[in-house]
């Protein structure tokens, strides 16, 4: 079931088979390798350690990732250490009003022979690599935010009617400056739900900025080193879908992503304060994302714990506050929090 699927016969819930040697061998292979993967962006990327981790996870769980900070916390240096650290060809594109569908997607030109035939050739654009940054996104046109979306749910384009596969792997992490909104035009809410997590870029403590003040501005700075390849990273994540998932975590996933729809909530905050929650593509995210940070840290099978840390960074752009709620201080943050207290 790819990521857009909604539908269908849910599988039954399952736990762990301690005879099944072969899956509990493949995970602990797994657990090792993205331990060293991550022990290597973080030679490079001081501190942020939940960003890691949670960037981490999507890429296990074969998802695009939006973050959201202000410029100078390493977001650009995170995606080019990533690239290298997985083995991905990377490419960054600097979203600007003025920035068309083509100019990312590719386009044709035409082109004459020496026999004088002419025929259209297909340019391919910097969306055509298995990681590609989206730098400032939602400062891009509507018209061009929709022809990325194309790309990152079915991972194809279309120009002039032709239709072009993307390399595989293929994710998006797509940045946003929350502070300066003129001449922005916010992702509409089909678009972020196509991001599996939004993770915000705090700014460092103080012990984590004279790491990055003594690091970076010195004669020798940390290299990133390849620990996986791209055909590693499909593995893992074909190997991912494999995770078994017991019943009081699927529940736990169920309630809360239903408890966060202010028709059908039993939360006040959430009748009174969300005007839009969470649909089913919410609940599929969970779903991958918890199996994906249980075998990071080394576990055969996710816990009611891993729904509860991987809440916020998966449902804070697929709820909207009412404006009366906004009006009165409240943030998404704290609704998200009381939805957590419910299945705690």
């Amino acid at each position: 079931m790819n990521d857009g699927d909604t539908t269908g016969t849910a599988a039954p819930a399952v736990t762990v088979d301690p005879d099944d040697t072969a899956l509990i061998d493949a995970l602990d292979q797994l657990a090792h390798q993205i331990a060293s993967a991550r022990d290597a962006v973080g030679r490079v990327i001081f501190g942020q350690h939940a960003v890691i981790e949670e960037t981490l996870v999507t890429l296990l769980a074969g998802g695009h990732l939006l973050l959201v900070g202000v410029p100078g916390l390493g977001k650009t240096r995170l995606v080019e250490t990533l690239g290298t650290v997985f083995g991905l060809e990377e490419r960054r594109v600097q979203f600007t009003p003025d920035l068309m569908p083509g100019d990312i997607l590719g386009s044709e030109v035409l082109e004459e022979a020496e026999s004088g035939r002419r025929a259209f050739r297909f340019i391919r654009g910097p969306v055509f690599c298995q990681l590609l940054m989206a730098d400032e996104i939602n400062r891009a046109s509507p018209r061009t935010q929709s022809a990325l979306l194309q790309a990152m749910q079915e991972h194809r384009v279309s120009v002039a009617g032709h239709e072009y596969p993307l390399p595989s792997p293929f994710h998006v992490l797509a940045t946003q400056n929350p502070l300066e909104q003129e001449g922005t035009y916010p992702l509409p809410e089909a678009q972020l739900d196509r991001f599996l997590m939004q993770v915000n870029v705090d700014y460092p403590d103080l012990e984590t900025e004279r790491q990055i003040l003594l690091g970076t501005t010195g004669p020798v700075q940390a290299p990133a080193t390849r620990i996986l390849t791209a055909d590693d990273l499909m593995r893992a994540q074909e190997l991912m879908r494999h995770v078994p998932v017991g019943e009081s975590v699927v529940t736990a996933i169920l309630e809360l992503v239903r408890s966060g729809r202010p028709e059908s909530s039993a939360l006040l905050e959430v009748r009174d304060g969300v005007a839009w929650g969470p649909g089913p593509r919410a609940s599929q995210a969970l779903m991958r994302a918890v199996r994906a940070r249980a075998v990071m840290d080394g576990r055969l099978a996710p816990s009611v714990d891993d729904v509860l840390a991987l809440a916020h960074p998966i449902l804070r752009h697929r709820m909207a506050l009412t404006f009366a709620a906004q009006a009165d201080g409240v943030v998404m943050d704290t609704v998200i929090d009381a939805l957590c207290r419910r299945i705690g």
